[in-house]
């Protein structure tokens, strides 16, 4: 019997470490850091965090909408179910007194997002001049290995910033990249980008992850020893030199910027979504609507 009670036990740790290890760690990391806030809002009011109930989430989003956006309450609910079923307890939150308070801030606030800028080619190439002009050779070569490539293989920040050397590999054509695990692939399933050789060697995203792994003389580890924040500012910063609005840009602009840009030349969402890979075609069919506003637009045909 004590057999028995001891092996619940461990089954009970190991399932603990299983649910843990469902979620990437920067994952976690931002489930804890949302339930945090949701726990201290409810000791400053005397109400229960852990386990909760419908009622009390729903106050709190409430709450929250007073100065968040729409979307930091969905995640805020989101990382509220995960943290409850992390630690072994449910909670509905599609009761009612959730959703239909959901609806009516929804209706309230509404929900139109200051969507960030994507960097399209032209503003991708006037960036890379201004990096150009870096006089320290690290930064200039880190920097623009950096954007450029994230630009051409549509990359989420995370995945950019967690490349190793023993991911590359250079072919004749251009560099292929194992991504090993991602936001759409917890499971570590992977999946390879392939970045081809631009004509224009200025531009060109494996010359220049070439020349910085020279530079460094890199054989090991990771390509940038850099965090995902740091891609976000270093945008920010070039695009500001450059004389772009760099409170447009995020940054998730390289990604989109390669969706945008390549959908304005045509290609088709499987080819965009094999490099990016998005699970669904919403997302794309958004950057491919947003390519052609122009392109398929009905004043084309007017004459004046």
């Amino acid at each position: 019997m004590n057999d028995l009670i001891t092996d619940v036990k461990n089954l009970e740790i190991e399932t603990l470490k299983n649910l843990k290890n469902s979620k990437a760690h920067n994952t976690l990391r931002a489930y804890n850091a949302d339930f945090k806030d949701f726990s201290a809002f409810c000791a400053k009011n005397g109400l229960n965090p852990l386990p909760s109930e419908p009622k009390i989430v729903s106050i709190y989003l409430t709450y929250l909408s007073s100065f968040s956006k729409y979307s930091t309450l969905k995640r805020r609910l989101a990382s509220i179910k995960v943290v409850h079923k992390l630690k072994g307890h449910y909670i509905d939150i599609k009761h009612p007194i959730i959703i239909e308070n959901l609806m009516g801030i929804k209706r309230k606030m509404g929900v139109k997002q200051t969507a960030k800028k994507p960097i399209l080619i032209n503003d991708l190439k006037i960036i890379i001049n201004v990096i150009d002009e870096e006089k320290n050779d690290l930064k200039r070569l880190q920097n623009k290995a950096l954007l450029l490539v994230g630009f051409a293989g549509g990359f989420r920040r995370s995945e950019l910033v967690s490349i190793e050397y023993d991911d590359l590999d250079f072919v004749i054509e251009g560099v292929k990249i194992v991504i090993r695990r991602s936001k759409t692939d917890q499971t570590g399933q992977g999946m390879i980008k392939a970045i081809p050789y631009f004509d224009n060697k200025t531009y060109c995203p494996v010359t220049s992850l070439r020349n910085w792994i020279n530079f460094l003389n890199i054989d090991k580890g990771k390509i940038f020893n850099i965090s995902d924040k740091t891609v976000a500012l270093t945008i920010k910063k070039y695009a500001l030199l450059a004389g772009l609005d760099q409170k447009k840009y995020a940054g998730h602009s390289l990604r989109s910027g390669f969706a945008t840009s390549t959908a304005e030349t045509g290609a088709d969402e499987r080819s965009i979504m094999a490099m990016t890979g998005h699970k669904t075609t919403q997302m794309v069919r958004r950057y491919i609507n947003e390519s052609n506003l122009f392109k398929n637009n009905a004043l084309n045909k007017i004459k004046i």
